[in-house]
């Protein structure tokens, strides 16, 4: 057996058979080592929610973006590869706080951290460990970095679905969606017309120079996504922001990206309205799937936090549907917009004060 060294002066003995197995995810750019992903959190001046996933198995970051079907449909299914870490203690740094957590099955992990003194407004860093629960004395298997967002004063905060909101997906029609998803990357994949300019707005409207209104994309796409949408947004121009994605999937579940359930959806838009109680949300979605139903539920339960309701048409077998939903959003005296054209909801925002242009 060869001898294989990983970070932080961790090694392990490796068969023959596990180092033609760890040559093969090489080339995949699949890496076989520990590794700690922190996505952005979000807090308020009590405390801090932090979340991340820990692998023993994990995609390579993509570096290069050739739009060929057969490179982008590997460098899809390469990021269903994972193998979480479960079951395992995370160590999380934050400004002067320390917290361990223990990830779960899935190897995420999630932490509340209190905050003895408010921090100021802003993105602030967090930095997270992969401790050994086995090997004497403690060794840190894995590292990794991110941010937590605490707000600045904002007129309102915003929260926005992502495929068919602004991402062109075809979510309603499984063969479509898959295809798009499979042969093309986050740099050939376009936004709807219009709809860059839109949230620019929405995050610029009525404030100062230095502050923006945050933005939170919350997806019905897993986890293992989560670079990809990145990039995407970043390429775009879309407002920075704090995404919340679904539970991850493996290989064998591919074909059922995009399928989260209803009630965990509802459950993290709730986990942000109920961090800032006192804040006005405005929502986007689509009505490819279940944006609608979940957005009026929201209504029904937070009516006094949400300032309006955008649904974008993209299934005309739903649209019935929709206007019903959205008479009964309208009916608690929240505004509302169901468009086919990114036009056509910022002519709405202007109309109702959210921009000024």
């Amino acid at each position: 057996m060869d001898t294989v060294q990983f970070p932080f002066g961790y090694k392990q003995k490796i068969s023959l058979k596990g180092r033609l197995k760890h040559y093969l995810l090489t080339l995949l750019r699949v890496t076989d080592q520990p590794v700690v992903k922190v996505y952005r959190g979000f807090g308020n001046d009590k405390h801090l929610t932090v979340y991340g996933h820990v692998f023993r198995r994990s995609a390579m970051p993509r570096q290069k973006y050739r739009d060929i079907d057969f490179i982008n449909l590997l460098a899809v299914l390469r990021l269903f590869l994972v193998r979480p870490y479960p079951n395992t203690l995370v160590r999380l740094y934050v400004e002067d706080q320390t917290v361990q957590v223990i990830s779960d099955a899935d190897g995420c992990f999630q932490a509340d951290i209190p905050l003895p003194v408010p921090l100021p407004p802003g993105w602030h860093s967090v930095r997270a460990q992969l401790i050994s629960q086995t090997l004497t004395p403690e060794t840190v298997l894995a590292e990794g970095e991110g941010q937590v967002l605490l707000p600045h004063p904002s007129q309102f905060m915003c929260i926005s679905d992502i495929d068919d909101t602004f991402l062109v997906s075809h979510s309603a029609t499984i063969a479509k969606r898959l295809l798009v998803l499979l042969t093309e990357n986050a740099h050939s994949r376009m936004p709807f017309e219009g709809v860059v300019a839109h949230y620019q707005l929405l995050a610029g409207a009525n404030n100062g120079l230095h502050a923006s209104n945050p933005f939170f994309y919350v997806s019905s796409s897993e986890w293992n996504l989560y670079d990809y949408i990145l990039e995407f947004s970043q390429k775009n121009g879309l407002p920075e922001g704090v995404y919340r994605l679904s539970p991850l999937k493996r290989l064998s579940q591919v074909l059922k990206t995009g399928k989260g359930k209803h009630h965990t959806k509802f459950d993290r838009i709730a986990q942000i309205l109920e961090t800032y109680p006192d804040q006005q949300f405005v929502l986007l979605g689509d009505d490819s799937q279940q944006d609608p139903i979940i957005y009026e539920s929201v209504v029904q339960r937070y009516t006094q936090q949400i300032r309006c309701v955008y649904i974008r048409q993209i299934h005309a077998k739903h649209k019935g549907r929709t206007i019903a939903l959205m008479a009964r959003i309208e009916a608690k005296g929240v505004a509302s917009c169901y468009f086919a054209h990114s036009a056509d909801a910022r002519q709405h925002s202007l109309k109702i004060g959210l921009i000024d242009r």
